[in-house]
């Protein structure tokens, strides 16, 4: 009896577990910069691009982040009109307001204006509460001879992957 309940107890963690909903990725971000830090970011959104979010994914691949005024921004988003938006659908390339503490905004402030540091958006995604999320990330720029030695890597642990699975047969 006491397995059963260790069982149930285990299946209701396992479900109480909190997700997130992945609405798109910057896969291009991996490849052009090294990610030092990550922070999560709220976005300042209206309800129909709320809703165009749920219905399918916006572009993140040109999008980067500004601290101007001591407030953070997001650039370069195209989050599609909603369909039944109507008049109430604004620009899909607006520039939208990051919300994140003081704290946060000042000290990401004084990295960038470090040299060769920028503020890149990695994901957006719905959070286990349904709010829209922005993973952004403090990154560094990589040479073109980084991006070499990652795509070796990368090549090198498909082919070691490879062969054991073959070694397993």
């Amino acid at each position: 009896m006491a397995k059963s309940k260790v069982l149930r107890q285990a299946a209701a963690a396992k479900q109480a577990k909190p997700s997130k909903k992945t609405i798109a990725k910057n896969r291009s971000a991996h490849h052009e910069y090294f990610i030092d830090e990550t922070f999560e970011a709220g976005i300042e959104l209206t309800g129909t691009e709320v809703k165009s979010l749920r219905e399918r994914a916006c572009q993140l691949t040109d999008a980067f982040c500004l601290i101007r005024g001591r407030e953070a921004w997001l650039h370069g988003v195209h989050i599609h009109p909603y369909s039944n938006g109507g008049v109430w659908n604004v620009d899909p390339d607006r520039k939208r307001r990051l919300l994140l503490h003081r704290h946060q905004i000042d000290y990401l402030d004084a990295k960038l204006r470090q040299r060769g540091l920028a503020l890149v958006p990695l994901e957006i995604y719905f959070d286990e509460h349904n709010r829209v999320k922005l993973a952004i990330g403090l990154a560094r720029g990589k040479k073109l001879y980084d991006k070499r030695a990652d795509m070796a890597r990368r090549d090198s642990d498909r082919e070691i992957a490879r062969a054991l699975k073959e070694l397993n047969r």
